[in-house]
């Protein structure tokens, strides 16, 4: 099953730079091992204002659950909001093959 996760990330008042930066790097880390499990199929960056930290991720999971221990081993959840939309395969999607 695929989802689609909107990611708002705000660091905490205070964070240093260097904070913010080992965060990142983690967070780079983490998403690299998920990609290559499978977990985590594609991530964009909307259109962002002035200050926004923001990602949408294409995940592929199981099942909610499962989606669930992939997004809480990632180590921006701890900063982040996340909207989470489970997505079913259209019948006319072009990426599909003909039925």
């Amino acid at each position: 099953m695929e989802f689609l996760v909107d990611m708002v990330t705000t660091a905490p008042r205070g964070t240093s730079d260097d904070g913010v930066a080992d965060m990142r790097g983690r967070e780079a880390a983490r998403s690299a091992e998920l990609a290559a499990q499978g977990s985590l199929l594609r991530l964009w960056r909307p259109p962002l204002g002035p200050g926004e930290w923001r990602t949408w991720g294409l995940f592929q999971a199981d099942d909610a659950d499962e989606l669930e221990v992939v997004l809480a081993s990632m180590p921006l959840r701890a900063w982040r909001r996340e909207t989470v939309t489970p997505l079913t395969p259209h019948p006319n999607d072009p990426g599909q093959p003909p039925r």
